[in-house]
């Protein structure tokens, strides 16, 4: 099944903890279906210092629920995503505006 919300989509949270926050997919599991989205789902990850890094207390994004999300369209507004056919090639498109996301 083709992926409605894909890595480097802007996306809303519409339900949970973090309602209403946005930000930018940076990976998708589709099998699992979750998403992690940047400054979305943070939690604190204790790890031990090394030779690179730091260490401490580092805050991380966990995976959200692909159905807890939503897309944001042109206007700023979270809209469902649907596909259509433009010549032979399926593409992906806005509900509510009907433009479409990737050509």
């Amino acid at each position: 099944m083709a992926a409605k919300l894909k890595k480097g989509d802007k996306v809303v949270v519409i339900s949970g903890k973090d309602k209403g926050k946005e930000g930018t997919i940076t990976s998708v599991d589709p099998k699992a279906g979750k998403a992690v989205v940047d400054g979305v789902n943070m939690a604190i990850r204790h790890t031990r210092q090394s030779q690179q890094s730091q260490g401490g207390r580092l805050p991380k994004a966990m995976p959200v629920d692909l159905s807890n999300l939503a897309m944001l369209d042109k206007n700023g507004k979270p809209t469902r995503v649907g596909f259509k056919m433009e010549g032979d090639k399926k593409v992906r498109f806005a509900k509510t505006t009907g433009d479409v996301i990737d050509a």
